[in-house]
């Protein structure tokens, strides 16, 4: 019991340390900040970022129907919501299993290709954020030389990835963990390394965090800031590379220190720095909630039980069988 509680209390201490650190350093000229907030921008950021979630349910459709698993846009949209729902909550990103639970009960997929999915969805998000951020760095001045290693690392892991991919080919094996693994690389194969799909999922990528940085650049707008395109890209790919490793539910905390040192480190005042980035994660994390509301309505009361369950238990080992 102590285990599990901890697990949730401690990240989400951490998360509040560190958010509770960024507004007092800037606390006297937080409310001036604030004054010249202009509300007309909060709703075309919302309205903005509601559109990345729509094209982040599309591109999760394609990665199914890779795997022939035939879903309905709105399915894998609420599938999206629920899970990162979840994972505001849940520590470690451990939400997403959340996903896997939910294509076992609704489409009678197995365990191997929702986690499966997963992973190619991962994968692509990784690779593409570090690509952009590649693409604005040199139009960044000023920048750590921490910053292109971390940049260019899941690169490199997703070429190595892909490669591994392609090595594998076709394998099967009597054991039977073999043959799960054996049986999801075939599956993350199937969906992701061919022309066609890597055609499909990388744009329909760059386009979901082109989207995603323009709900940035909006709160930019509406705080009255100039700000370079190409740093809030900078500031958004960090902030995202930073939340990949789960530190804190939903990367609170984590995420919004990684954006305001990259505005601050081009120039940007720090209160001003730390709203926008407070803001355009409330904004996100805001319409996150909302909508994991509206997938468990989408999907009935069997995912109130089955949230509830995650919460609690995860994963046992006879779930993990495979059918």
């Amino acid at each position: 019991m102590w285990r599990r509680t901890s697990a949730i209390v401690v990240p989400t201490v951490i998360a509040v340390g560190i958010l509770a650190y960024m507004l007092w350093r800037v606390w006297d000229d937080l409310l001036m900040t604030l004054s010249h907030a202009d509300p007309i921008y909060l709703i075309v950021a919302t309205g903005v970022c509601v559109l990345a979630w729509v094209m982040r349910g599309w591109r999760y459709q394609a990665i199914l129907d890779g795997m022939a698993i035939r879903t309905s846009l709105s399915f894998s949209t609420a599938c999206i919501f629920l899970s990162q729902t979840a994972n505001l909550i849940i520590p470690a990103r451990l939400g997403d299993l959340v996903r896997i639970f939910i294509l076992k009960h609704e489409r009678l997929a197995t365990y191997s290709q929702g986690i499966s999915s997963l992973v190619v969805e991962r994968v692509f998000d990784v690779v593409t954020i570090a690509i952009l951020g590649v693409a604005a760095l040199p139009f960044v001045v000023g920048t750590p030389e921490w910053y292109l290693p971390l940049i260019l690392v899941p690169i490199a892991g997703g070429v190595a990835f892909a490669l591994f991919l392609w090595v594998m080919g076709e394998r099967t094996s009597e054991n039977r963990i073999l043959s799960i693994v054996f049986r999801m690389i075939s599956e993350i194969r199937e969906a992701s390394l061919h022309p066609r799909a890597l055609l499909l999922l990388g744009a329909s990528s760059i386009g979901i965090w082109v989207v995603d940085i323009l709900v940035c650049a909006v709160v930019v707008l509406m705080f009255g800031e100039q700000i370079p395109f190409a740093v809030v890209v900078l500031a958004i790919v960090v902030g995202n590379l930073v939340k990949a490793v789960p530190i804190t539910p939903g990367g609170v905390g984590t995420y919004e220190f990684a954006l305001a040192t990259t505005f601050e480190l081009a120039g940007t005042a720090p209160a001003t720095a730390t709203v926008i980035a407070v803001v355009d994660h409330l904004i996100k994390n805001g319409v996150t909630l909302i909508g994991g509301v509206a997938a468990l309505y989408f999907f009935g009361d069997w995912s109130v039980a089955l949230m509830r369950r995650s919460f609690k238990e995860g994963l046992s080992k006879e779930e993990l069988r495979e059918p």
